[in-house]
């Protein structure tokens, strides 16, 4: 059905024409769907939130016309979702954090992705026989990082938004104290994750009925040990999670069950403001998040390497424009598995991988006719005759724009659905399980399939290597046309990617960019993961060329946007996971 959908939306997308203002809409899914079946985004002139929850986007929206600005309605976002989104939005996991700043036109990024306790070790994951055990890696408290989320969005409310931090905290705590419908998508979510959920008891029963039922659309959920948890933050700010009670709680849990973290770990987590990573692709420029992200680097070198042929001139989703996406693709991947890591703990060649020249040379090895196998496919810095040291889906998205010209794009995630599955007792909220995000062992894949090697490798105080890639692209003058991002796992570098690629090479609106089918090729496995959406002409021809093509079993992604044109601001949420929503300030 998922699948019908999706294809309803990209043929009917192609008939959209004009633009409603957001006060004579209703909004489902951040699109307005008019009587002939026309998709329109959702458009303001003041401020707009988009995530993937509806809850969550009008309490930040709320935010904004109380006199806040775009991070003051990003951070309660970022809250509200762990209340009301549970399987991603979180306060138990981490992520990145990107900032344009209107008056100073400046952008930066703030990374508060979680980091390994300082008791981890690299083969803590392997066996007797030396094999992973995936088990720990993923479904224990040993797979917990220390949480960054709740750091993070106090370090960029206190440094660069207007209200305090109880102002903006405030409309969750209610919200979890008090309870909020249950939605249907909430409600199948739990449902469908019973199984695991339900082995762990704290999990249980916060998240299903004392009877052990589940909790159905339009039923209250009330989290009142989430609520303390929340209210001791905004009493304490940073203190009252990594220090104190909750603190307690969380070690506490560690030690019944074989976890790593420790108060030293929770009191000495911090928060990396970084330069972020920027290129150039055509008439636009564009930044995105820097290392422990993979995502900038990568989404930039991909860019690098298409501008080297005119998309334009091909038929978008033709079977030779997605050739030429897919051979970029390839490439990059192949050299995330090498090069990317923490930059704080190894060398990341950021500036020779998003390198024009670098990518000339790429693009000198594809042929236009014929797919390359990627068992011929390397890291290939060495190209560049470099000396550079060789080292051997379920996340969420939201973008905030206030009337000032502020943009926040914002990625956190708890890795897999639902982190671990693993609550902390007393406390209301999940654990991660962003340790398999490290390499466990040189060559195996993680969670996502995707290979990487000692850049990546397990080591104490260290932070796991990420796909998230918040981004914001600017026009020729400089000003922010565009803040988008995705969940996806592994496909959230190649989602954002098709984005761009639509907007600037296709013309395409920020609704008709979202609903346009997508594919996806991470080097290994060697597939291309497709759509319903992708004419079946398409991929015979993918298939003669050389390229083994794969139905995705699910959606590729739910990008959550908002573009700008002249004094309009559009939100789109993307159609493929239900329950987003655009709210205008």
């Amino acid at each position: 059905m998922r699948h019908l959908i999706l294809l309803l939306v990209s043929i009917s997308i192609q008939l959209c024409s004009a633009l409603v203002s957001a006060n004579e809409v209703t909004v489902n899914n951040g699109f307005y769907l008019d009587s002939k079946a026309r998709f329109h985004p959702v458009f303001a002139k003041q401020g707009m939130v988009v995530s993937q929850e509806k809850i969550a986007s009008k309490v930040g929206a709320d935010i904004l016309a109380a006199g806040g600005n775009a991070v003051d309605a990003a951070v309660a976002t970022g809250f509200a979702l762990a209340v009301t989104l549970p399987r991603a939005g979180n306060i138990g996991g981490g992520g990145f954090m990107l900032v344009h700043l209107a008056e100073k036109q400046k952008t930066i990024a703030i990374d508060y992705r979680e980091m390994a306790p300082a008791a981890a070790y690299k083969n803590m994951f392997l066996r007797i026989d030396g094999e992973v055990d995936h088990n720990k890696a993923r479904y224990s408290t040993q797979s917990a990082g220390v949480p960054g989320t709740v750091a993070g969005l106090i370090y960029a409310q206190q440094k660069y938004g207007r209200l305090s931090l109880n102002e903006t905290i405030k409309p969750t705590i209610n919200l979890a104290r008090h309870g909020f419908e249950v939605s249907p998508d909430l409600s199948d979510s739990l449902r469908s994750r019973y199984d695991r959920l339900r082995k762990y008891p704290s999990t249980k029963r916060y998240y299903y009925k004392a009877n052990g039922s589940f909790y159905m659309p339009g039923d209250r959920l009330l989290q009142p040990d989430l609520g303390a948890t929340l209210a001791r933050i905004g009493a304490y700010g940073v203190d009252g999670f990594y220090k104190g009670k909750t603190a307690s709680l969380i070690v506490n849990q560690m030690q019944k069950t074989g976890g790593l973290i420790t108060l030293d770990d929770l009191a000495n987590y911090r928060v990396v403001e970084r330069e972020p990573v920027c290129g150039e692709y055509r008439a636009v420029s564009l930044c995105a998040m820097p290392p422990p992200s993979s995502g900038g680097v990568h989404l930039i070198q991909m860019l690098n390497i298409l501008e080297n042929w005119q998309l334009s001139e091909l038929s978008h989703n033709s079977a030779a424009h997605l050739h030429l996406m897919i051979e970029a693709m390839r490439q990059a991947y192949a050299d995330r598995s090498l090069y990317l890591g923490d930059p704080d703990f190894v060398p990341v060649p950021s500036r020779e991988l998003i390198s024009k020249e670098y990518a000339a040379k790429l693009s000198a090895l594809i042929d236009s006719q014929k797919a390359r196998s990627s068992a011929t496919i390397f890291p290939s810095l060495n190209i560049l005759d470099t000396n550079l040291p060789v080292e051997s889906p379920e996340t969420t998205h939201f973008a905030v724009w206030d009337s000032d010209g502020n943009v926040v794009s914002n990625t956190y995630t708890l890795n897999f659905s639902y982190g671990s599955g693993i609550a902390v007792e007393g406390a209301g909220f999940l654990l991660n399980n962003e340790m398999d995000d490290f390499v466990s062992k040189p060559g195996a894949a993680n969670g996502y399939g995707l290979v990487g090697g000692a850049a990546n490798a397990i080591e104490g105080y260290k932070r796991p290597l990420s796909s998230m890639t918040p981004t914001i692209v600017f026009d020729a003058s400089g000003a922010p046309i565009l803040a988008t991002g995705s969940p996806g796992g592994s496909t959230i570098i190649t989602i954002v990617l098709q984005m761009i690629i639509n907007m600037v090479d296709y013309n395409m609106g920020v609704a008709e960019a979202t609903a346009a089918p997508r594919i996806h090729h991470q080097w290994l496995p060697d597939k291309v993961y497709y759509e319903t959406g992708i004419s079946s002409d398409s991929l015979k021809l993918l298939e003669a060329m050389g390229h083994i093509v794969h139905e995705n079993p699910r959606v590729l992604g739910a990008t959550q946007s908002i573009s700008r044109s002249g004094s309009r601001l559009q939100g789109a949420s993307d159609p493929r996971r239900h329950g987003g929503s655009v709210a205008p300030q």
